[in-house]
């Protein structure tokens, strides 16, 4: 007997992890509900090559959308990066309720732009996970959740690219799991009392502080890189977006002004740090400036 599956989903993740699942016949995708502001017209296409209804509201909790899924009697509800909180009635209304992939190691991570973060915070690692949802922000009990390694050749574009696979790989495999009647959830409270939650980057949050360690805008920079916004910073009254730093080893470690250019060449340029400096070797600027200019400090 198939697995009838309601999927709520947008973007890259979700196009990764239906095609993955579209493949499975023991399961099968009832509708689509995307984004009500969405512009994702992949997954539009989706529907309509294999024949699912595909459905949009402002309100997934309201009366009238959940009269309206309801007839799908649905097994599992399924969100892949959809945007709006569900409420406990919605929640409960598939046999199996409704589960979530989120790309962070709960309940650590919980929140945005979780892998922006983990490179921030120079974390070894990220994490993967699928959970139960509640009426909190990730905090429902644990389905199957992952760890995958971070290198210092890792940035955000790495990341994504893997982390894209790799959130299909484990909602697949979780979506299994209630297929087998194999599921055995974990409290998040069991793995720490409170966890910690990621806010939202917003615009200005990209602007780069030289008053940090070599290490810290190293980090900083390759955690919002290309297709992120970039790092941005101001030299001579203009902007300057900032794709790609590196550490120089055993770069001395003295006092000086922070933010001052120490040196120039066709590969890039050198930046005091609060502790030593950096090479800039990926960068977009306009207008000129010479060694010994300083980057305005924040």
């Amino acid at each position: 007997m198939k697995l009838n599956v309601g999927y709520f989903a947008d973007g890259p993740w979700s196009h990764v992890a239906f095609e993955k699942i579209i493949k499975d016949n023991d399961i099968q995708i009832s509708f689509i509900c995307v984004r009500y502001d969405t512009q994702d017209e992949t997954l539009k296409n989706y529907a309509k090559k294999h024949n699912i209804d595909y459905v949009k509201n402002k309100n997934i909790n309201s009366e009238e959308f959940i009269s309206y899924i309801s007839k799908f009697e649905c097994d599992l509800f399924v969100s892949m990066s959809f945007n709006q909180i569900f409420k406990t009635e919605i929640i409960n209304l598939p046999k199996y309720k409704t589960i979530n992939c989120h790309a962070g190691m709960l309940p650590f991570y919980r929140g945005r732009n979780i892998l922006n973060w983990a490179l921030i915070n120079d974390e070894k690692e990220f994490g993967i996970t699928v959970h139960y949802v509640d009426e909190g922000i990730d905090t429902g009990d644990i389905i199957l959740q992952r760890s995958y390694p971070i290198s210092d050749n890792d940035n955000y574009k790495t990341l994504l690219e893997r982390a894209y696979v790799d959130c299909a790989d484990i909602l697949y495999d979780s979506i299994i799991m209630f297929k087998e009647g194999s599921v055995e959830a974990k409290k998040q409270i069991e793995i720490h009392p409170i966890g910690f939650y990621c806010s939202q980057r917003k615009i200005g949050d990209e602007i780069l502080n030289w008053n940090q360690t070599s290490r810290e805008v190293f980090n900083f920079v390759r955690s919002i890189c290309k297709p992120g916004p970039m790092a941005r910073a101001f030299i001579n009254g203009n902007e300057l977006k900032i794709n790609k730093v590196i550490e120089i080893e055993n770069a001395p470690k003295y006092k000086c002004i922070t933010g001052a250019v120490l040196n120039k060449d066709e590969n890039g340029f050198l930046v005091k740090t609060k502790d030593s400096f950096v090479k800039v070797i990926d960068y977009e600027y306009e207008e000129k400036f010479k060694v010994g200019d300083r980057f305005e400090i924040k």
